[in-house]
């Protein structure tokens, strides 16, 4: 039911439409980019590693000729009849004896040596194949990263027009604080519909005692503080939460344990997530880059829900936070532990 809240409020607005639209593409480009990156570094780590282990295969395998190099030497002085010349004019059979005993342990490690040339020659082939197939495959990420920058551009160029239209259409029709009015509307519909919803389900296992952790619970995301609440949004339309300015993609994390019960896009407030932490507590997280939670799925204290972004047309990358105490705001400031987020 509080998806289909959050199609109608969008399909209301065709330009709020247009907006999600873009803002999901640009938040699935910097996911897979994200992606594309973590697997460069880790396949750029691996060739790193098979590079060391071929100069140290080198290494060995240039010591072992070295050495082979100097039993041959050695062969070769002593010459091929050495050993017969030696029977021959052996007076002792003992020292004779010896004499066999060492050039058969000189011959054996001869032939040891130069099989452990060829099983190092043998590596050192397996590893520049190896090396061979991980450049091969940055190569490949280089080009799936340039393709998901163009499409990142091309993301971020549509959510400038549609922006651009926005303002146009406030500014031509004097529709800012209609707009601003309409979007709280959404999302007190909306909080109305899962008020209604969480009655009827068995409170989250995870919830805590929400209402004991006044003064003690950390900032959801690294940052300064930009407005809070009470602050004059606009004429008659005020702040109900803190809005942090943060580092595009900053990790945005579940302030205390529950379970999430909504995570999609709404008109003004863009990716959002709202965390149920049981006696008619909620936690509400706006304008994120990307969801990493789905409604339904449980949440513990201080894990990372979402990224931060600038969605739901905000100028610049922010977190939006607020609580909710059976359906109404809190001032969120008495609750936390620290008096402002840590960058």
């Amino acid at each position: 039911m509080t998806q289909q809240v959050s199609h109608d409020a969008v399909q209301r607005d065709r330009l709020s439409a247009d907006l999600r639209a873009a803002e999901l593409s640009v938040g699935q480009a910097h996911g897979e980019m994200a992606r594309i990156g973590r697997e460069y570094a880790e396949r750029s780590e691996r060739r790193g590693a098979l590079g060391a282990d071929r100069a140290e295969q080198q290494r060995i395998l240039s010591t072992e000729r070295q050495s082979l190099a100097a039993q041959m030497r050695a062969a070769y002085l002593i010459g091929r009849e050495e050993p017969l010349k030696l029977l021959l004019a052996a007076r002792d059979p003992l020292q004779s004896a010896r004499l066999f005993a060492y050039y058969g342990y000189f011959g054996r490690a001869r032939a040891h040596a130069i099989a452990d040339m060829q099983q190092h020659v043998q590596r050192l082939d397996e590893l520049d194949g190896a090396l061979a197939q991980q450049q091969s495959e940055l190569a490949n990420l280089k080009g799936e990263q340039q393709s998901q920058l163009a499409l990142l551009e091309h993301s971020r160029s549509q959510r400038q027009k549609v922006l651009a239209s926005l303002e146009s259409e406030a500014r031509t029709r004097e529709q800012s604080l209609v707009r601003l009015k309409t979007q709280q509307a959404d999302l007190e519909q909306l909080l109305r519909q899962l008020n209604r919803s969480l009655k009827s389900v068995p409170p989250p296992e995870t919830a805590s005692a929400f209402g004991r952790l006044r003064g003690q619970l950390p900032w959801p995301v690294a940052g300064h503080v930009t407005a809070v609440f009470g602050d004059l949004r606009a004429t008659g339309v005020r702040w109900d939460g803190m809005v942090v300015a943060a580092e595009r993609g900053a990790p945005v994390k579940a302030v205390s344990s529950g379970r999430v019960v909504y995570a999609d896009w709404l008109p003004g407030l863009g990716l959002l997530t709202i965390i149920d932490h049981g006696d008619g507590y909620l936690s509400l997280y706006g304008h994120n880059e990307r969801l990493y939670k789905a409604a339904g799925e449980p949440v513990a204290a201080g894990e990372v829900i979402a990224a931060a972004g600038d969605t739901g047309g905000r100028p610049q990358p922010e977190v939006y936070f607020e609580i909710r105490r059976e359906g109404r705001p809190v001032d969120p400031r008495p609750w936390f532990r620290e008096r402002r987020p840590i960058p």
